[in-house]
């Protein structure tokens, strides 16, 4: 998954990492790396994509979040997966082959969210920014750049 190494890791899990970004830093590196820049400047993480089903969950939200915190991240921001096109080598179709490789359960849910649409619904990004919020307050950073 090439075109998904582009972003940030969607999450701590390296398993998971090494399926969606082979080659790229592990997330914990990534971490590191901001770590040391954090003595001269402003830092912060974007965990984007948050993939659907897959690092989604409060839980690993919380995980994330707290480990930015800890690693020196003034910020956190959270964002949901876009995909998109119908070409053989768009965004969608090379998730969809991801998911019916990796995850073929999660396909038919995948297609049911997305339908016709590149972007999440709304209610899922609310959802979803909701949680971003309660987890930043609770470890007291800031869930934007700003």
């Amino acid at each position: 998954m090439e075109w998904l190494s582009r972003f940030l890791s969607p999450t701590l899990d390296e398993k998971l990492v090494k399926i969606l970004e082979p080659g790229a830093p592990k997330p914990i590196e990534r971490l590191e790396t901001m770590q040391k820049c954090k003595e001269m400047f402003f830092t912060g993480v974007s965990f984007i994509p948050v993939l659907p089903f897959l690092s989604d969950s409060y839980e690993n939200l919380d995980e994330m979040i707290k480990t930015a915190r800890d690693y020196g991240a003034d910020y956190v921001f959270v964002g949901g997966l876009t995909l998109f096109g119908k070409g053989q080598a768009d965004s969608k179709t090379l998730y969809y082959r991801f998911l019916e490789k990796h995850y073929p359960e999660l396909l038919p849910k995948y297609k049911n969210l997305y339908k016709i649409s590149f972007a999440l619904p709304e209610e899922y990004q609310k959802e979803l920014e909701r949680k971003a919020i309660k987890i930043c307050k609770k470890y007291g950073i800031k869930h934007r750049i700003s």
